[in-house]
């Protein structure tokens, strides 16, 4: 299982037979836009959280250049199907589909989703999280949002081993939420945080999250490094 951050909230992840990307925003600040074609290189499907523009930015482009389905909500991935003639997945909170060998289930979060319209945001579904399961692993998507009771009962029916949480604040938890999420609700064995140093209001230093999970194998990896997990 390799897995490399794109900026912001977008990875890559090779899992099992699958490439996913996840939320790309390949625009984003701290991305180099020379490697747009190392970071989508093999795709199979395109995987988004919700649809503010920092996590759907390139999907749209991506998923046509690449002729690989987009898989999210319904509401959200139907829309453009109809609209932009994209290949899609649609579901809902709660369901799971199958990429290949990899099973994907949809999760609560808690944040909001839309995007900008002639006059004013346009409704995009409802934001959610991930649970991606495959070789052998589990991992916790927790796309945008603040801590939830909900994810207690994420790991009691999942199980994950490795939670890739958002730890920006202002917009979504912090480090030392995010933290608290993780020490209170999981049993991680590593976790990787995102949303976060893409600008100033964000927080830039993943050490706060770190000192919050002792014991807890805490990466920050740049831009585009590879991981093995």
């Amino acid at each position: 299982m390799k897995l490399r951050w794109l900026g912001h909230s977008g990875f890559r992840l090779e899992i099992g037979n699958q490439v996913l990307l996840i939320d790309p925003w390949i625009g984003n600040p701290l991305f180099d836009a020379g490697r747009r074609g190392e970071a989508i290189e093999g795709v199979t499907h395109v995987l988004v959280t919700h649809g503010h523009f920092d996590h759907i930015a390139d999907t749209i482009a991506i998923a046509a250049e690449k002729q690989v389905p987009v898989v999210g909500i319904y509401d959200l991935v139907t829309w453009w199907q109809q609209e932009h003639g994209i290949e899609v997945i649609g579901f809902n909170k709660g369901g799971t589909v199958r990429l290949g060998d990899v099973a994907v289930t949809m999760v609560s979060a808690t944040h909001s989703s839309s995007f900008g319209g002639p006059h004013g945001p346009v409704y995009a579904g409802t934001e959610a999280g991930y649970m991606i399961e495959g070789e052998g692993r589990t991992i916790y998507l927790s796309g945008d949002t603040d801590v939830m009771a909900d994810m207690g009962v994420f790991e009691a029916l999942h199980h994950p081993e490795i939670g890739i949480l958002c730890a920006g604040g202002h917009f979504t938890m912090d480090m030392k939420r995010a933290a608290f999420a993780a020490r209170t609700f999981f049993n991680f064995r590593t976790v990787i945080p995102c949303h976060y140093r893409t600008f100033p209001l964000l927080e830039q230093s993943a050490e706060p999250l770190r000192a919050g999970l002792p014991g807890v194998a805490v990466l920050a990896p740049e831009v585009m490094e590879e991981v093995v997990l």
